[in-house]
């Protein structure tokens, strides 16, 4: 199916309620960068949170790939920061910083294999057997950007490690696709209403000052999110599509991170 059709069709998923999602435990959200978490899952985490289920948060990556050549902030500085702004991200959906882990793999450089990839599995079903979770989140596995890629196949060990539990995947960077890029077969999931937790979502986003204003204004080539992209996840649902066991996924990685 090519991508513009998926998406169509992923925009028209049924709007089913959390425990249609998540079954009868608790979730792990998985994101490859700080700031993936609140844009592609904030309205889950914060229904998630006001209703009592128990929630953990894996940030995969060190996020330092934003601004790589910003004098202001060199690597653990940036990693720093971006840290604190997931943490308050966070508190703002409701979230615990105990319940946040970071494995701070190398941005960009996030491996799908090896025993780097094999730890972050590890500590990925750890955060779900903790939180006795039924479901898992991971960025879509066609998010044209490697440590997006790579951190749904981190999210897809870990399920091997962890039994029968849900997979699902929201799309990122998955929305600037090439509209004629196969993505395989139709999407099967469903829609989540968030206009509730709509407020929530606005501060944990703009949480990611680095991300979403000149905080860091050294760097010619910084990255920054477009205001038509937060546009995006600024929607009364959020999207995410059932990942079956036999997935695997063909990206060409080339979006910032």
């Amino acid at each position: 199916m090519r991508a513009d059709a998926f998406l169509a069709a992923a925009e028209a998923l049924p709007v089913r309620d959390l425990r249609d999602l998540v079954g009868p435990g608790g979730l792990v959200v998985v994101a490859p960068h700080p700031d993936d978490e609140s844009l592609g899952c904030g309205g889950l985490i914060a229904e998630a949170c006001a209703r009592g289920l128990s929630v953990r948060l894996v940030v995969v990556s060190d996020g330092v790939g934003s601004h790589p050549n910003s004098p202001s902030h060199p690597p653990e500085r940036l990693r720093d920061l971006r840290e604190a702004e997931t943490l308050a991200a966070a508190r703002a959906l409701g979230l615990d910083a105990v319940h946040v882990r970071f494995l701070r793999l190398p941005d960009r450089f996030v491996p799908s294999a090896g025993p780097a990839a094999e730890a972050a599995a590890d500590a990925i079903a750890a955060a779900a057997r903790e939180s006795g979770a039924t479901a898992l989140f991971v960025t879509w596995a066609h998010d044209p950007h490697c440590d997006h890629e790579a951190s749904a196949a981190l999210a897809r060990l870990a399920r091997a490690r962890l039994g029968p539990v849900r997979l699902h995947a929201y799309p990122v960077w998955g929305w600037a696709l090439p509209p004629g890029t196969e993505v395989g077969p139709a999407p099967r999931g469903a829609r989540l209403a968030i206009a509730a937790h709509l407020p929530a979502k606005r501060a944990a986003v703009a949480a990611h000052r680095s991300q979403t204003t000149g905080l860091i204004a050294d760097d010619p080539g910084g990255f920054r999110l477009e205001p038509a992209m937060i546009a995006r996840f600024a929607q009364p649902f959020e999207i995410f599509v059932e990942v079956d066991p036999e997935v695997e996924s063909e990206v060409d990685p080339e979006v910032e991170p």
